[in-house]
């Protein structure tokens, strides 16, 4: 077939320029092997608008100019997570080779979503998601999918419980409540309420102890009082504002106590779970042996680029029949027992985010991931000692993982901010104050290898 005709001289997008692959592919090799990352920090809209304004033109700006607006201007304008002191909510410190590779997924154009389409990257994907549910305690049947984050996770194993719940209703003729519910602990993240909104359930909220764990006492007490209302409880495999790790052995008994009445346990380790990979830390974790699904976020403590999430299932098949799309074009694919991962989560297209992590896996090896979550854990409790012996300051819990909360003794709320704002001002740390109880309060989320014991007790110096 001839090539289509166009005008003279013009170029269509897709085939571009080799400069301006270059330029880009030069500007990525600049950021990813900077010496000494940025913090950068926010800019203010007016001056965005002074400076960025105006870069979407009928003819364009042209590659150079674009490269040059976004190192210049735009990205110093975005914080680096990467950066050794960026301490707050929990931070990204993916490897360079996860960097480097997220580029190749990019320019190789791999549609993830179908095994037809993607079987390379799938297998790839799949090679990681079997080694992460191995050392998970899941049966060698399990399986998953990477999606965007652990929000679009934990809303898919949801969606996943309350279809198998439905359908068990359906086979022994008991009708449906007239409200689900799900059941977590207070301390659970905020994505189970978003989840909930969304499947237009009820979530209700069990009691955590003294510590801040859920255990299955209070999980059994909630169960008793809704009764068949209740088609999943979430547990929480390391809590976002503390790292604290929910019994998840004692609420695994809970929900598979009854006989004929199991409900679906998933735990959300979005953060936490990977401390698994820890040989110390893995009786913190009893129980995760249990669950029907798990989520870990590779871009927390697995070191690889936003956004990626391992969605797992201990029976992958049944998530088939709450995520399979029907649709006229998508026969060739439904119709055929391939491993589909769209079919195992709320997505239809789907990048392949999770080969960065496989090439830094298979670049580095897993001992070498095992000895860097450890060096966080240890430094966590390190500076948890300094901050015991410094007056002044106090834990308000002992960290369980790599999550270090504390407080400076008669600072209100706006004295926290003030020295944060100056903290990041002066580029030295961006570190946002918490609340506990009402309580305002500090935290270090430690998970770059390059958080150094010498930064943070610099950073602690600043509060005297």
């Amino acid at each position: 077939m001839p090539a289509p005709i166009r005008p003279e001289g013009m170029h269509t997008i897709s085939e571009g320029t080799t400069s301006t692959v270059d330029e880009v592919l030069e500007y990525a090799r600049r950021r990813a092997l900077y010496a000494g990352v940025p913090l950068d920090k926010p800019m203010t809209p007016r001056d965005l608008q002074r400076l960025a304004s105006g870069s979407i033109t009928a003819e364009g700006i042209g590659s150079r100019r674009a490269i040059a607006m976004f190192e210049n201007v735009l990205a110093p304008a975005c914080l680096s997570t990467d950066h050794p002191g960026y301490l707050s909510f929990i931070p990204s410190a993916p490897s360079k080779a996860a960097l480097a590779f997220d580029l190749v997924v990019s320019a190789s154009s791999i549609y993830g979503g179908s095994w037809v389409e993607g079987s390379g990257a799938v297998f790839a994907e799949n090679e990681v998601l079997h080694w992460l549910a191995a050392e998970f305690g899941l049966p060698a049947g399990a399986g998953g999918v990477f999606v965007q984050g652990g929000t679009i996770g934990n809303l898919s194993a949801l969606v996943t419980a309350r279809d198998v719940a439905r359908r068990r209703n359906r086979e022994s003729g008991r009708p449906d409540p007239a409200r689900w519910v799900i059941v977590c602990s207070a301390e659970a993240h905020s994505s189970i309420a978003s989840a909930a909104a969304v499947m237009d359930v009820d979530v209700v909220a069990a009691a955590p102890g003294a510590d801040g764990r859920l255990r299955g006492d209070a999980v059994a007490a909630v169960l008793a009082e809704h009764g068949d209302a209740v088609f999943a409880v979430v547990a929480t495999g390391g809590t976002t504002n503390f790292g604290i790790v929910d019994d998840i052995a004692s609420i695994a008994s809970a929900t598979k106590g009854a006989p004929g009445r199991e409900i679906w346990l998933h735990v959300d380790g979005a953060y936490g779970i990977a401390a698994m990979l820890v040989e110390e830390m893995r009786p913190a974790f009893a129980g995760v042996e249990h669950a029907d699904s798990v989520i870990v976020d590779p871009h927390k403590w697995l070191f690889a680029p936003f956004d990626a999430c391992a969605l797992l299932y201990r029976e992958p098949a049944l998530a088939l029949g709450a995520h399979t799309q029907k649709a006229e074009y998508l026969d060739t694919l439904t119709e055929k027992a391939d491993w589909n991962p769209s079919d195992l989560a709320v997505q239809l297209t789907r990048r392949a985010r999770g080969l960065p992590l496989w090439f830094s896996l298979a670049t580095h090896g897993t001992q070498q991931y095992r000895e860097t979550i450890g060096h966080s854990i240890r430094l966590a409790r390190r500076i948890a000692d300094e901050i015991t012996a410094r007056d002044g300051l106090s834990l308000v819990r002992d960290p369980q993982l790599s999550v270090v909360v504390f407080r400076r003794e008669g600072w209100k709320s706006a004295d926290y901010q003030a020295w944060s704002d100056r903290l990041l001002e002066e580029q030295h740390a961006f570190v946002v104050p918490s609340s506990h109880h009402g309580e305002p309060v500090l935290r270090f989320a430690i998970i770059s290898p390059m958080t150094s014991y010498e930064l943070l007790t610099g950073i602690l110096d600043t509060l005297a």
